[in-house]
């Protein structure tokens, strides 16, 4: 979907305008920006993947670029980004700060654009930072059940009877109204567990194997010490 909108917007599919990251509780500064390695002599200084695709995006200027970060909430957001968190905002674009390890001056352009990409109901994490938040305009992607588009593209594309396809909606539309006064919307199940993976000449046991192997053991972590609340939305389904 991050990928699409980013087509969209240059106007053509370009992979080589779009790259794709997922943080992770590991990455860092010298990862994303720059930093020593080590070499058979010694260390040697190796740029990371955000300092390259700005220099990329910097020498095609009149082209836009995108970098899309998944699990953007995974990552330390203040250790990987450093004293470059100030410059994505739109307004420091162009301005320079000297870099930490090189010690040359930087600046991000104007043409190169971030998409990020969480989940806000993983608990084992914090929310991005206010220091990030205020830099990004936030969307919130929900499930599709109630969305026409998606039982179009079941009925259509995957062949699914349209009966099945209303029920199945109906069901989790249910479900998930029950999640978000109980949890909240976050938690709410979503359509991809759904997308290309029904079996047009064995509904029923796909279907069935959907709930059994993903969607209930979800619905066991949600409730993991109220076995009634999952039994009821497990016989729902």
């Amino acid at each position: 979907m991050a990928k699409r909108l980013a087509y969209s917007i240059i106007g053509r599919k370009d992979k080589s305008q779009v790259q794709l990251i997922q943080f992770h509780q590991s990455y860092s500064y010298e990862d994303f920006i720059e930093g020593f390695r080590p070499t058979e002599n010694g260390f040697k200084l190796e740029k990371g993947l955000f300092y390259k695709i700005c220099k990329k995006a910097e020498s095609n200027p009149k082209e836009k670029f995108y970098l899309i970060i998944d699990e953007i909430n995974r990552g330390n957001l203040s250790k990987i980004f450093g004293e470059l968190l100030m410059l994505i905002e739109s307004d420091k674009r162009g301005d320079e700060l000297t870099l930490a390890y090189s010690e040359l001056p930087f600046s991000v352009p104007s043409n190169l654009f971030i998409i990020g990409l969480m989940n806000t109901a993983d608990r084992s994490l914090a929310l991005v930072d206010y220091a990030l938040r205020r830099r990004f305009a936030f969307y919130e992607v929900e499930p599709a059940f109630t969305k026409p588009e998606f039982k179009k593209y079941l009925i259509n594309k995957n062949n699914i009877n349209s009966d099945f396809v209303e029920q199945l909606c109906s069901k989790f539309n249910k479900v998930n109204s029950n999640i978000e006064e109980d949890l909240n919307r976050g938690f709410k199940i979503g359509h991809s567990y759904f997308v290309d993976k029904l079996k047009t000449d064995d509904l029923n046991n796909s279907y069935q194997n959907i709930i059994k192997y993903e969607i209930i053991p979800l619905l066991k972590e949600y409730w993991i010490d109220d076995e009634e609340k999952v039994k009821e939305y497990s016989d729902m389904l």
